[in-house]
Parts: C-alpha cells; structure tokens; sequence
C-alpha cells in the first residue's frame, strides 16, 4: 500500500498569467457585478494542464513506491499525447480556418495556443528533468538501471548483438531522403532515429530516416540475467553498422510525431455511420502534425529540415531532454518485476449482500426486488456485481430481454459474450454501441459487428449525440407480471478500467425508474420523441434544467435564511451557464464544495463573487471518475449519481443518465464518500483564486487521511 506519511516538497502549480488581477471585491448583494466578466473563468485548456501537473507530481512524490512513480509518470506523458492529438489539433483547425471567437475567459484559439506553448514546454522540460535526474538515479539504486551501450560489458553486448541480428535487425527498415527517394510517411507517435551519412566514395552527406519498432518490441529490452535494461533505440543506434555498410556514420538523433486524432464524422450526411468511421479511421493516420518533440542536440539544419519535411511551424518542434515516449514507462514498469516498489496489490471485494451463506453468489433478482444496491469500484468488484447480473440475465429463462449501452470496454469482454450468448439462446438483446466513442471506435465496431452476428439488435444511437450513459435493463417475467430491473453506473462496461476508475453502479426494480430506462432505450433506438421522465435526470433534454433548477433552490433557500449546501463530485466543471449560477449561489449564502478531479473554469474564493465555494481535487492511487450531485433541500437531502460532467457536451451534445438514489442507508454510504474526500489531507490539492492548486499536507502530529487508503481499508472491514 501507499506511504501516506513522509517528507515531500510543498507541491503547487506553476503561475499563470493568461487572466488579468482578480476582480475588485464587491459586496455579495451588489446588483451590478457582471458574472460573466471574462476574468472569472479559467481557460479549460489551462485548467486541463494544470490537472497534469497534479498527475506529474505523483511522480514526483517520493511517498509514492518507485514503479509507481514511474507510472505516473508515463500517465502524464499519455496524457499529454492526447491533448495534442484533439484538443491542440481543434485549437489549430480553428486558427486555420480564421476563427476569432472568444472563449469564456475571453481567450481566441490563437492565443489560447500561444498559452498552451508556453505551458507545455515548462511541462516537457519538467518530465524530461525528472526522468533523467530523479528515476534514472533511483533505478539504478534499486538494481534496474536503463544503460547505455558504452556503459555495458563485452559478454553482454555479444548477447545484444545476437539479439539485434535474429530479433530487430529483420524488422528494421532504413529509408534514404534525397531526389529519388522522397521523405517517408511518419506514423503518429512515432519514435524515430534521424541518421546523417557520408558516402567515402563520393564524400557526399546523406540522410536517412529509421523508425524505431517500439510497438513491434518492448521499448526496453531486459539484460540477460538481470533486472536492467537498454533503451530498443539505443541497441539500434549501437548498430546503425549493419542498416548502412559501408557508410560513415556521422551522428544520430531521435524525435517523435505527434498527429491530429480528432476525427469528425458527418453523421447527417452517412449512408451509413459504421462505413463513414471506418474511412474516417483509415485518414486518422494520415492527418496532420501537430507536435514534435526532439533531442536538445539536433542541429538547426536537421530540425530545419523536419520541420518542412513535415509541414509544421518551427514553433511545433519540442526539446525534450532524455527520453521521448515517455508513456513508454509502462513498459519498463512491467519490465521491473520488483513488486516490492510497486502499491500493495489491491483485490476488490464482494460485497456481504452478494453472497450467500457458503459463499455464493445471492440470487440478484431476488436481491433488488427487496432493495435498491449500490457497488462502489474498485473497492467492490465488478465481475462479483455487474458482470454477474449480466451472467444471471442470461442464464435465466424467466428473463425476455436484456438491453444495454456500451460506449467504452475490453477487447475480451465477458459481458459483450454474455449478451452474444444470450442472442443466441432466443433472448431479446439490445445493444447501443457508440461507435464514435474517441480511440475507441474500432473495437466498438469489431463488438457490433459480432453482436449483429448472433442475433442481437444493434443500434448506434442518434445522429449528432453520443450515447454516454451507462445502463442496463433487464425485463423478466415474474408471478405478478412484467418486472424491470436495472443497472445504472457512472462508469463503463469496462472490466478492467473497474480496477483502476472509482465509479459507482446502483441496481434496482424501482417502477418509475424501471420506465425511465425503458423509455430511455426507445429514445436510442426508434423514434421516439421522449423529452420528459419521471425520475431520471436525462440529457440532452432534461440534465441541465434538473440541475440547474435544484441549484436555484438551494439558492431560495440561503434567501430564505434556511440552511442552503450543494457538494457536486465530478470529473470536470466547464459550463458558463452552470458556473454563473454557481457564484449566484454563494452570493446568495449557499455554502458550495466541489470536488473536481480534472478541469474546473470557476474560480473560487474571490470576494464577493465566490467566497462560499471550495474546490478541491484527489489524485492518487484510482483515477476518481464517479459523478455524485448533492443537493441540501432543506435538510431532506437528494442524492444524484450519473455519467455526466457539468460540461456543455454533457449536458447538450450527448445523451447522459443522472438518477437519483432515495434509500437512506444507501444515501449515507455516498455521505461518507465525500466527508472522507473533503476530509483528505493526503491526496487532495485545493484551488486558489489565482487558479493554482495547492496540495494539502498533513499535519506532523496530527491524523493523515487518505481517501483511497480510507475505503480499501473500509472494504476489507465490510467482509
């Protein structure tokens, strides 16, 4: 298990200064404040990197075992990855196209870029320091040095040298640039060697490109009979001989690509979506780049080069020092085997009510017909409650039908096959696949299409909106008629994200909700107009007046001189529409904790706008993902879980579930949740007005609380 105590340096988020002074304080009952004043919004792109520099200092966090660092530190750099593939790639097809609209916070996508620039240089440089002058020591201290090849004995080079002859060398494809051989196509992320020749015969300098196979082969290749390793693009480089004979090597130096990844589909003009994707996936490869990153030491001619070469600005070119890829960690985290420096292994439980009294799984539908069930993962196992319902729908011949969402899961799915099987046996089986889920697509294509094949009715939601709600409908026949039961989560039908995403999942036959899910499905999957439920909170049509009317009466409560209190629990908090009526409520008296994980464009604690609100943020071992929106109400309190953010997508652009749950032992079960977030002195990192984040340090001689440590010790006293 985690260190939770310990020396670390005081963590904060570099300043920014992409916002002018925080606003004059004003009188909480002044009439002329303008809310929407752009100095009261974070940009959400900055605000997105200031979440990754909360997920680096995890990597920089010496309370936190070595290979776990070295994950963060790879999360990061993922991380990272990606908003360059879709969200700098958007910022630039705008500044191309000639946009000039401004955001929120009053920033155009040119200067948002500029922001950005300057932002993620400090962040690479950041990473690349931590990796060579912090974990390259460490490791090496532990036993699991990554060497050089000039750092390595005779016997062991004889030994990589066979390796590289039987197991690289054939893979390996050296691809001159000159008038006949134009430059090659370059692959997103990636890792590239750029090598400069001379030819003795003519003394001319030549150029050659190799790419370094670090999808084919592990990034790091393990010493024999030892824990350390050498760098894939170092065995290259020592043996650039054998790709070139009889040419002087002069030098070499790696970069990588970055492309834009962000596909858009014109889904009102498709015949039909699935073949409009795929083409679409089949250009992903092939669209522009956005980034590059490269050695310090890559001379201005070379650098020149590239950059025309691949039709990017000088100003997309990164110097990143040590190592590119840095996501590559991963492997060399697998590659250590040293379970001694990794976090306690971590065995979800099953719940007590799951059970029976030898151990077995509880009927489930007996279980729910009594009371409604709440699982919280990864603390609760996944595959002993959601893949079991799924496993007992199928399996029981008193159920006619099983409906289900899937926007995100495993290439081996156990409930994908379940719901294949039970097509199979006769069952009626809907699946909505969301097929334009990001990076996602193609393994959601590959399951609609073996769904179809056995059977199963696929639907692939409506034109425009992505289906991103999580649900589950199992209809059965029972003595007293037609009864629903349903699953409703805040996370996907991914097993193994269930082991690393805090979600939760509610199970119930409740009537009403039993409909609402009902009619939720004809919504999805026929033409249904249904803009009205009675208990879920649905978007695109009904999400954001659900909340926003509770957050209004919270609002005439705190006017009223009543006790008025929200905690909202999210991933990210982007709307304008929200966030203004958020600083009415603290205006008003309301009392706001927000519990932010990633992105949060409200500002807290500026005086007389939103003196009332708090916002903090865990990062820790479990990436927290659920959504939880409480609501005081006068002392009777309600309680929503569900799969959307407080974002402009969420809430218009996407078809999202938010329900509510009434039992009072289960509502007490989500109190407890958040009392230990807003409690956590370990994990937390609190928002500042001038939008930077503080970590929270425990005191010296005081308790330490750790959210995460907190409810797997709680998990493991429920058994």
């Amino acid at each position: 298990m985690q260190s939770e105590i310990g020396n670390a340096p005081p963590a904060t988020s570099p300043p920014t200064d992409s916002h002018p002074p925080i606003p004059t304080p004003v009188p909480a009952d002044g009439a002329d404040l303008d809310l929407s004043d752009p100095s009261l919004f974070t940009n959400r792109e900055l605000s997105w990197l200031e979440f990754n520099e909360r997920v680096l200092a995890q990597a920089r966090d010496e309370r936190v075992p070595l290979v776990e660092r070295l994950r963060f530190l790879a999360i990061t750099a993922n991380n990272l990855d990606e908003f360059f593939m879709v969200r700098v790639s958007a910022l630039k097809r705008l500044v191309a196209a000639g946009a000039t609209g401004r955001t929120a916070d009053g920033m155009t996508a040119e200067e948002q870029l500029a922001a950005i620039d300057v932002r993620c240089r400090l962040m690479l440089d950041d990473m690349g320091s931590l990796w060579l002058e912090d974990l390259q020591p460490a490791l090496k201290e532990e036993g699991l040095a990554v060497l050089e090849w000039d750092q390595i004995d005779d016997p062991t080079r004889a030994h990589l040298s066979r390796f590289f002859r039987e197991e690289i060398f054939p893979v390996l494809t050296p691809l001159a640039v000159d008038p006949a051989h134009p430059f090659p196509y370059l692959s997103n992320l990636s890792l590239n060697l750029v090598v400069m020749l001379r030819d003795p015969r003519e003394g001319r300098e030549l150029f050659a490109r190799v790419k370094v196979p670090q999808t084919l082969l592990h990034r790091f290749v393990r010493l024999p009979d030892s824990h350390e390793t050498i760098l894939l693009e170092s065995l290259v480089a020592a043996h650039l001989g054998m790709l070139f004979p009889g040419m002087e090597i002069l030098e070499w130096h790696s970069f990588r690509v970055t492309r834009d990844a962000d596909i858009e589909f014109e889904e009102d003009q498709a015949e039909d979506l699935m073949d409009e994707i795929e083409a679409g996936l089949r250009t992903r490869r092939f669209r522009d780049v956005v980034g590059v990153t490269a050695s310090p030491s890559m001379p201005d001619r070379i650098r020149e080069m590239l950059a025309r070469e691949l039709e990017v600005a000088p100003e997309d070119l990164y110097d990143v020092p040590g190592l590119h890829g840095l996501a590559d960690l991963f492997d060399l985290a697998d590659v250590c085997d040293r379970h001694d420096l990794e976090f306690e292994p971590w065995q979800p439980q099953t719940p007590p009510e799951l059970l029976d009294s030898e151990g077995e799984p509880v009927d489930l539908f007996t279980l729910v017909r009594s009371r409604d069930v709440l699982v919280h993962h990864p603390y609760d196992s996944f595959g002993t409650s959601v893949e079991e319902f799924i496993r007992q729908a199928v399996a029981d011949p008193d159920v006619l039908a099983i409906k289900q969402t899937l926007y995100r899961t495993t290439e081996n799915s156990d409930i994908m096959r379940d719901l294949a099987r039970a097509a199979e046996s006769g069952k009626q089986v809907v699946v909505v696949v969301e097929i334009k889920a990001r990076f996602d697509e193609e393994r959601n294509i590959q399951w609609a299409r073996l769904l179809e094949a056995a059977g199963a009715h696929v639907g692939y939601g409506l034109v425009g909106l992505k289906t991103h709600a999580k649900a589950a409908l199992v209809v059965r026949r029972e003595e007293g008629g037609i009864r629903r039961y349903i699953h409703l989560g805040t996370g996907n039908y991914n097993a193994k994200t269930a082991g690393l995403y805090e979600d939760f999942g509610f199970f119930t036959s409740d009537a009403d909700l039993g409909a609402d899910v009902s009619d939720l499905f004809n919504f999805l999957t026929g033409y249904s107009r249904q803009r009205e439920f009675r208990s879920l909170l649905a978007a695109p049509y009904a999400l954001r007046d659900g909340i926003s009317n509770r957050i209004e009466r919270e609002i005439e409560h705190a006017r009223a001189g009543r006790p008025a209190r929200m905690i909202l629990k999210m991933n990210s908090l982007v709307d304008a529409k929200i966030i203004h009526q958020l600083y009415e409520a603290s205006r008003a008296g309301v009392d706001i904790d927000l519990l932010v994980r990633g992105i949060c464009c409200l500002r807290p604690g500026i005086p007389g706008v939103s003196d009332r609100v708090r916002a903090r943020s865990i990062i820790g071992r479990f990436l927290e993902h659920s959504r939880i929106y409480m609501f005081h109400n006068d002392g009777d309190p309600e309680y929503f879980l569900g799969s959307a953010d407080l974002m402009p997508r969420n809430l218009d652009r996407r078809v999202e579930s938010v329900f509510p749950v009434r039992d009072k032992t289960l509502q007490a079960r989500l109190r407890n949740l958040l009392e230990v977030e807003l409690a956590d002195n370990r994990q937390a990192w609190t928002l500042h007005p001038d939008e930077t984040w503080e970590q929270i340090r425990p005191p010296t001689d005081g308790t330490v609380v750790a959210t995460h440590r907190t409810l797997t010790e709680a998990a493991l006293a429920r058994r």
